[in-house]
C-alpha cells in the first residue's frame, strides 16, 4: 500500500505553526507495512487543495489528511474531498444531534457554522472525535482509502491510535515492518557509524544512524510477512549492537533519558536534588516531565548569581579561586543541593549560555557536577550553539553524567 500525507492550513505555509502531524503519521505507517511516498503542506485554497488531493488519489492507495475540519470559512477539507470525488455533502442527523449535545452539555448555544462538521458524502463515514467537535472522515471508493483527521495534535493522536490505525491494520496485507531504535550517548555519530559498520550494508534488516538532541539513535528495521518473522530478523542485530555500545547505550524506542534515570532512582530507593545556573531550572523541569517523579526528586535551586550560590551552601572561597564557571563549583553545587534537601544524589550545572563570554571563558562552556556521599565527578564541555540550544544540550549532558554516576554506584 502506497500512502501520501497532506497537512492542510495556510498557517503552516506562513510558519506560524510547525507541522508535527505529518512526521508523526509518517513514523506510524512503516509498522503497518505502508510506504509513504509523498508529504504535502497545502494552504486553505480550494483549487490548490483539489489539485494536490486529486493527484494523490490517482497515484496512491491511501491519503491521510490533517487539518481543515473546523467550523470556519477557511476549513475546506470536507468540501474539497466532496468536489474531488464528485459527490454531494448532506447533513447527517446523528452527527448534528451529537454536536448540539456537545454544546448543550456545556451550556452554550451551538453556532450554526458548526453544522458543516455534521456533513457527510455517500462514500464517507464519520470517525468519532471525543476530544473535539470535528469528527473525521473515513472515505473508501474505487479501492482507495482517504482518512481526514483534525489538525490539533491532541485530537489527531487519539483518532489515529483508536480509530484509523486499527482500521488500516485490518485492511493491509503483505509485508510488515518492525523497527527498534537504540539510543546512545557519549559516542560521536561517526564512531557509532563505525561500530555498526558491518551491518550498514545489509538490506534486511537495515540500519540507520541519526544524531538527535538526546544522543545518537540507531534504528534497526526489518521487513517480513508477519510481525514475528520481522522481529526474529531484528533481535540478533540488536543483541550484538547492545554489546558493542555497552554502557553508552542508555535506552530504546520511545524511552527518554529522564524516564530511564527515574526508573533507576526509584529502583534503588534514591532521591535527587539539583542546583542550576546557566540552564535556569531546565534540568529540574525535564526531570519532572516524568509522571511520578515526586517519589525520587526532592527539588532544585536556580542559583543564577554568585550570592545565591553562596547563600545555598557553595563556598565563596571556591568561587573566588576557580570562578563560578568551573568544574570545582559545579561539583560544589551538586553537593550543596544534596545537603540542603537531604537527598542521596545531587546535580550541579554552571556555564555560559550566551551571548557574551564570562570570566574569560567562551560562550557555550558548561561544567556539570554530580555527586553522592561515596563518589563525585565533574564534566566539562563546550557547545558552539545558540543560547537555547546550549541549555538543552547541557541538560542532556547532565542527564548522561547522572546516569554514569548511578552506574558507578551500582558497580561499587
Amino acid at each position: 500500500m502506497k500512502a501520501e500525507i497532506m497537512s492542510i492550513g495556510t498557517e503552516l505555509l506562513l510558519g506560524e505553526i510547525v507541522d508535527t502531524n505529518a512526521p508523526y503519521l509518517a513514523s506510524q505507517l512503516p509498522a503497518l507495512g505502508i510506504d509513504v511516498y509523498y508529504l504535502h503542506q497545502v494552504g486553505d485554497n480550494t483549487e490548490r487543495l483539489i489539485e494536490v488531493m486529486a493527484r494523490a488519489w490517482k497515484r496512491s492507495d491511501l491519503i491521510l489528511c490533517t487539518g481543515g475540519l473546523g467550523p470556519t470559512e477557511d476549513d475546506r477539507t470536507r468540501a474539497v474531498i466532496a468536489e474531488m470525488l464528485g459527490e454531494q455533502m448532506t447533513i447527517d442527523p446523528d452527527l448534528e444531534h451529537e454536536l448540539r449535545d456537545f454544546f448543550g452539555n456545556r451550556g452554550v448555544n451551538m453556532p450554526e457554522n458548526n453544522l458543516k462538521q455534521a456533513m457527510l458524502i455517500p462514500s464517507s463515514a464519520a470517525i468519532p472525535n471525543p476530544r473535539g467537535t470535528a469528527p473525521g472522515w473515513w472515505v473508501e471508493k474505487d479501492g482507495k482509502i482517504l482518512a481526514a483527521m483534525p489538525g490539533p495534535p491532541r485530537e489527531l493522536h487519539h483518532m489515529w491510535e483508536n480509530e484509523v490505525r486499527p482500521r488500516l491494520r485490518q485492511r493491509v496485507k503483505g509485508v510488515i515492518l518492525v523497527s527498534r531504535t537504540l539510543k546512545v550517548v557519549g559516542i560521536s555519530e561517526g564512531a557509532v557509524d563505525e561500530m555498526a559498520g558491518d551491518f550498514l550494508a545489509a538490506s534486511n534488516p537495515t540500519i540507520g544512524v541519526y544524531a538527535k538532541p538526546d544522543g545518537i539513535h540507531v534504528r534497526i528495521a526489518a521487513k517480513a510477512e508477519d510481525e514475528a518473522s520481522a522481529r526474529r530478523l531484528v533481535e540478533p542485530v540488536e543483541r550484538e549492537l547492545r554489546q558493542r555500545f555497552g554502557e553508552n547505550l542508555w535506552g530504546s524506542d520511545e524511552e527518554s533519558m529522564q524516564e530511564h534515570i527515574g526508573q533507576v532512582l526509584s529502583g534503588k530507593g534514591m532521591t535527587l536534588a539539583t542546583m542550576e545556573s546557566c540552564t535556569g531550572g531546565l534540568f529540574a523541569s525535564t526531570i519532572t516531565d516524568v509522571p511520578g517523579s515526586s517519589t525520587y526528586f526532592k527539588g532544585g535551586f536556580v542559583t543564577y548569581t554568585n550570592e545565591v550560590k553562596i547563600a545555598y551552601g557553595v563556598d565563596s572561597a571556591l568561587i573566588e579561586k576557580h570562578g563560578a564557571i568551573s568544574p570545582e563549583v559545579a561539583i560544589a553545587m551538586a553537593k550543596a543541593a544534596r545537603l540542603q534537601l537531604d537527598a542521596d544524589v545531587g546535580v550541579g550545572i554552571t556555564g555560559i549560555a550566551g551571548p557574551s563570554e564570562q570570566e574569560g571563558k567562551p560562550v557555550g562552556t558548561v561544567f556539570i557536577g554530580v555527586g553522592h556521599e561515596k563518589a563525585a565527578r565533574g564534566h566539562a564541555t563546550r557547545y558552539q550553539m545558540a543560547r537555547q540550544d546550549v541549555k538543552v544540550r547541557a541538560v542532556t549532558s547532565a542527564l548522561f553524567q547522572l546516569r554514569q554516576l548511578l552506574v558507578q554506584l551500582a558497580a561499587d
